[in-house]
């Protein structure tokens, strides 16, 4: 009988060159390069190019990649129409997942392995998942969507689009950083869902939708939102060790702590923590933020030892609430990053594809026979 091996926990699917971890040393790289060197030292149009091209781009190349995502950002109308259809309350991450599959009724694909068709559609969906999360928000909300603005980054163009008003500087380059730090990161949930679905040769909008599905579950990109209202239940810095150490003495989860990999702090809660502090300085400090790193503190304490440290979502949802995005928006801005991150998988799946079809372990009974329905 087959081994089962539940989640496929360090079983390879896959080979891959776009990025890496290091669990035990607390290291991400994109293409061979840090996550902390990315974050700090390169756009995301910059990033983005890395992770679809290979390697980073020259200013020229670099200048010609944001002029064609800047071209792509619209959505056809019919679209829009669509997303206002939806019920207001119902969850953006949803309207995302329809939207996304929506798109490839209005971009059929030609050949699939035409390297202009693939960039095309790589173009677009980077550039139009920004402009469909900012055009449900405010159609939601009773408001008209915004047209996208080619004189914007793509960071400062989706908070405009969001919100209405173009970001401060520092609110658009902690976006920036922010879509930077969830671009990619190897064989996860909803990575290995947008592979899955691409190795039978399904067009990149339905790969993208699926894995958005994907990303919907609580136990991924959901995550963040639970971590900002875990901590957010706490009433003040005072409470913090007594909710805390009854939560771990009880043997409860506490949202943003943990990794499947990491055993040591997410390099990515790193540079959320910088960004946060950074924004904080210039608008003022949050009481979960202070909250958050007391948090933090007893953690250490107490489950260091078992390699139980924040990780990517611990931070994020703080940083996101303190430019004033609402929490439902969170996971989806979690997309509007790791869109890239899905796509570069796709190409490096349909380059010498082969269909999964795993195996698995049969646990039921064998042998019978059809009676009649009458004895049943």
């Amino acid at each position: 009988m087959d081994k089962l091996i539940p989640g496929l926990e360090g079983v390879p699917c896959a080979e891959s060159s776009i990025s890496c971890i290091n669990g035990q040393k607390g290291v991400l790289e994109y293409r061979g390069y840090d996550i902390r060197d990315l974050a700090e030292n390169c756009s995301s149009e910059e990033v983005a190019y890395l992770l679809i091209e290979g390697a980073l781009p020259t200013a020229d190349q670099l200048a010609a990649f944001t002029d064609d995502l800047k071209a792509h950002r619209a959505i056809p109308r019919g679209i829009i129409e669509m997303l206002a259809t939806f019920p207001a309350g119902g969850h953006p991450m949803k309207a995302l997942q329809a939207s996304v599959a929506a798109m490839g009724a209005y971009f059929p694909m030609g050949a699939m392995g035409d390297l202009e068709v693939q960039r095309a559609a790589i173009l677009r969906l980077i550039a139009s998942v920004p402009t469909l999360i900012a055009a449900h928000h405010r159609l939601r909300n009773g408001d008209d969507a915004l047209a996208p603005r080619d004189d914007l980054s793509h960071a400062a163009n989706f908070l405009y689009m969001l919100g209405g008003e173009v970001p401060s500087d520092v609110v658009a380059r902690t976006m920036d950083a922010c879509i930077v730090l969830h671009m990619e990161h190897t064989m996860n949930a909803s990575t290995f869902t947008g592979r899955v679905v691409s190795s039978t040769m399904a067009d990149p909008y339905a790969v993208v939708s699926a894995a958005v599905g994907s990303l919907t579950g609580p136990l991924h990109g959901g995550a963040n939102e639970r971590a900002l209202k875990s901590l957010s239940a706490i009433p003040s810095l005072a409470d913090v060790d007594a909710v805390i150490s009854g939560k771990i003495d009880r043997k409860e989860k506490i949202m943003g702590l943990g990794h499947r990999v990491y055993k040591t702090k997410d390099p990515r809660a790193y540079i959320l923590q910088g960004l946060a502090e950074e924004l904080f300085a210039q608008q003022g400090a949050t009481p979960v933020y202070e909250i958050a790193m007391r948090v933090e503190a007893i953690a250490a304490e107490r489950l260091g030892h078992k390699g139980i440290y924040p990780n990517v979502d611990f931070y994020s949802g703080i940083v996101y609430d303190a430019m004033g995005i609402p929490s439902d928006v969170f996971t989806p801005i979690f997309a509007v990053a790791r869109v890239v991150g899905w796509l570069a998988h796709w190409q490096a799946q349909i380059d010498g594809n082969r269909i999964f079809r795993p195996s698995q372990v049969f646990t039921g009974t064998r042998g019978h026979t059809v009676g009649p329905i009458e004895s049943r």
